[in-house]
């Protein structure tokens, strides 16, 4: 996971101990996947915020934590190297596990309600400029058989800003139609989605889904697969994805997120549509899309010093 949380761009931070769990806090778990339908990552990143928590708590019941003790776990995860808003998605995890012991357990109060993580820095998004993600698509990428699977990949996570877990899950026959030039996907909490597919997305899947047959066996229904003819994982796409990056020059580490940032700085500065950009990323909330209002902000005020005869040096 620490690889994920790099390409995410997010703190390492200390390393978490496995503590076991104690059954509710996996009756929780287990509720959250049943009754709440969340996605896989979503209940490992809620377990390991759960396993901090019981690390901090140093053998003491969950239920007998108070106010006190939790603003002391913040000051301590600050002081290991967490940002805020690592460790206000700790917090967010503590407040729904509570949460659900008042409802469900007869807990007297949450003690984490009304604690707030410390302020940090707003860290934008991390994207390729229109040029750079030329350069990484249309640069040399041979002719084999895998080199043509990973052209494919990339066009698609460029043209429709597939989370990475949405690309690596698609099967054939399943969310992707050539026909209609769209790709359908389920992502965060089972919520499904329909993004169109580009023009040279789409002549990339062609190519790959003619040759796709030499590589897998005729039972594998995923759409990309490795070079042994089994679904490619996650981390295989990561590593593909990194040295095509190197190879093209590009000077700066590109993993899959960063293509679905480019996707979305770069289709708001075209547009300034955020409503739209925010229905195809499958954000459930506006704030989460508008982070990229200030990237184009960013992008604006570039044009804004190079074109204002009042702003040129």
């Amino acid at each position: 996971m620490a690889d994920e949380r790099r390409d995410a761009g997010m703190e390492a931070g200390p390393v978490e101990v496995c503590v076991p769990l104690p059954p509710a806090v996996e009756a929780w778990l287990d509720w959250l996947a049943s009754q709440r339908r969340a996605a896989p990552l979503t209940l490992r990143a809620y377990r390991r915020d759960l396993q901090a928590l019981l690390r901090l708590a140093d053998g003491r019941e969950a239920t007998a934590l108070a106010p006190h003790d939790i603003r002391r776990f913040v000051a301590r995860l600050h002081g290991e190297g967490l940002t805020g808003r690592s460790i206000a998605r700790h917090l967010s995890a503590w407040r729904g596990f509570y949460r659900w012991l008042v409802r469900r357990r007869g807990l007297a109060a949450n003690p984490v309600d009304g604690i707030q993580a410390p302020k940090s820095a707003v860290t934008l998004p991390r994207v390729l400029s229109p040029d750079q993600a030329k350069a990484l698509l249309d640069g040399e990428a041979g002719d084999g058989v895998l080199d043509i699977r990973d052209q494919a990949m990339f066009e698609l996570f460029y043209s429709s800003g597939l989370r990475l877990a949405e690309l690596a899950s698609l099967d054939v026959g399943g969310g992707l139609d050539l026909a209609e030039a769209m790709v359908t996907v389920t992502g965060k909490r089972q919520r499904q989605r329909s993004v169109p597919v580009g023009g040279k997305a789409l002549e990339a899947l062609r190519a790959w889904l003619a040759v796709r047959d030499s590589v897998a066996p005729r039972h594998e229904p995923a759409v990309f697969v490795s070079r042994t003819g089994s679904r490619l994982s996650p981390g295989g796409i990561r590593s593909r994805l990194s040295a095509r990056a190197r190879q093209g020059g590009l000077g700066v580490h590109v993993h899959p997120h960063m293509l679905r940032h480019s996707f979305a700085s770069h289709l708001l500065q075209s547009s300034g549509d955020l409503r739209a950009v925010q229905e195809l990323l499958g954000h459930a909330s506006i704030r989460s899309t508008q982070v990229y209002a200030h990237l184009d902000f960013q992008h604006l005020a570039q044009v804004y010093d190079k074109a204002h005869p009042r702003a040129r040096k």
